[in-house]
């Protein structure tokens, strides 16, 4: 098979995900919508059923999810509540709703009124901090509540072995697309920015065992070409989402490929491995303990600015000439952060521009101007 033709497969799953829920309700599995970000579907793959990430949608337009949200709410949680009450997703068997962020966090009571019983909700509360003793405690005890409820809703008790055995499928997951990633780069005139983002993107929408499979697949095929000889511009991507069909195209109308991201629809979520090995609960929580360089996890060494520099050295790592920062409209933690990673951005001499954006979004002149402007000065 072509490399063409398994990145089309790839598309063709990103840009549907009601048919892929649909096709997966037919084959008579159970689906359990997780919203961002950190929910551990290790879980969810262990229980037997399929774990459909929910960021949102680029071809909705929010209506009945007004009645529920504050307006100051990013589209992203909102979109994810219209397609809950529009009939996209009113198929799913459960929703696992992390409460990690100031919108999630007051959200997941939104989707318990605005969803009632007719799909079971499992709230998730992560800890800050994360790193002490009490800290894993409290995140083994709440990933033990997801257990449970799981567990009642596969109708069946998943075992410890279960919860392994999917840790090293998620591990072999997250493997492959930190190769696809480094891939991706080096042969950016074939995976453009938009092919780029449907290939990480169906992970979402995939059992992790079939996805792996045609991801190193195709991982194996780009191993056979000669290294681009890229005449363009390279960027980083940084912020939550950055998947737009017609933003991306922008890039490619401008010449500018995508090095490497720090966005957490993206590398953001593959960046830390469990352990395969010991107790897999205990295991899962030192794995979010473990998991950094995040705009929502508390950082205990906050008299440095070790984020910022993580991902300034990221751009230079990657051979980017520059950052584009996608800022999600009315996020807090996003906004409040921008000053440090300016100053980092600026003091190892990196350009960047910030340009806000949401799941709403439909005209994209200013966005067009913007990184055409970029790419000439880079």
């Amino acid at each position: 098979m072509s490399i063409e033709l398994m990145m089309k497969q790839f598309q063709d799953i990103a840009y549907n995900p009601n048919k892929q829920l649909a096709d997966f309700k037919a084959a008579g599995k159970k689906v359990i919508g997780v919203l961002p970000y950190y929910a551990p579907e290790e879980l969810v793959y262990a229980a037997g059923m399929v774990p459909m990430g929910m960021w949102g949608s680029n071809k909705k337009t929010i209506s009945r999810a007004k009645e529920y949200c504050a307006t100051f709410y990013c589209t992203i949680a909102q979109l994810a509540l219209e397609m809950l009450l529009d009939g996209t997703m009113d198929q799913l068997d459960g929703l696992i709703t992390p409460t990690i962020c100031d919108t999630l966090r007051p959200m997941s009571q939104n989707f318990r009124v605005a969803i009632g019983d007719k799909i079971p909700t499992i709230f998730l509360a992560h800890p800050q901090n994360r790193f002490a003793d009490w800290g894993l405690k409290f995140c083994m005890d709440q990933y033990n509540d997801v257990r449970k409820m799981l567990d009642k809703i596969s109708g069946h008790e998943m075992t410890d072995e279960d919860i392994r055995k999917a840790i090293k499928v998620y591990n072999a997951s997250r493997a492959a697309r930190r190769e696809f990633v480094k891939l991706a780069n080096e042969h950016c005139d074939v995976v453009t920015p938009t092919l780029r983002s449907a290939v990480l993107k169906a992970s979402w929408f995939m059992l992790k065992d079939e996805y792996t499979e045609k991801l190193v697949a195709l991982n194996e095929e780009l191993k056979k070409l000669p290294k681009a000889n890229w005449k363009g511009v390279k960027v980083v991507t940084s912020g939550i989402v950055c998947d737009n069909p017609k933003l991306l195209a922008i890039f490619e109308e401008n010449n500018i490929a995508i090095a490497a991201d720090d966005v957490a629809h993206e590398s953001r979520a593959f960046r830390t491995d469990a352990d395969e090995t010991g107790d897999p609960m205990l295991a899962l929580a030192k794995q979010f303990a473990n998991t950094d360089y995040d705009v929502l996890l508390y950082d205990p060494a906050s008299s440095s600015n070790r984020r910022g520099e993580f991902v300034a050295n990221l751009v230079k790592e990657s051979g980017a000439q520059g950052l584009i920062l996608f800022m999600q409209q009315f996020c807090d933690p996003e906004e409040m952060e921008y000053p440090y990673l300016k100053k980092a951005l600026d003091e190892a001499g990196i350009p960047h521009i910030k340009l806000g954006v949401d799941q709403q979004m439909r005209d994209f002149g200013q966005a067009s101007t913007a990184i055409q402007a970029f790419a000439d000065v880079l």
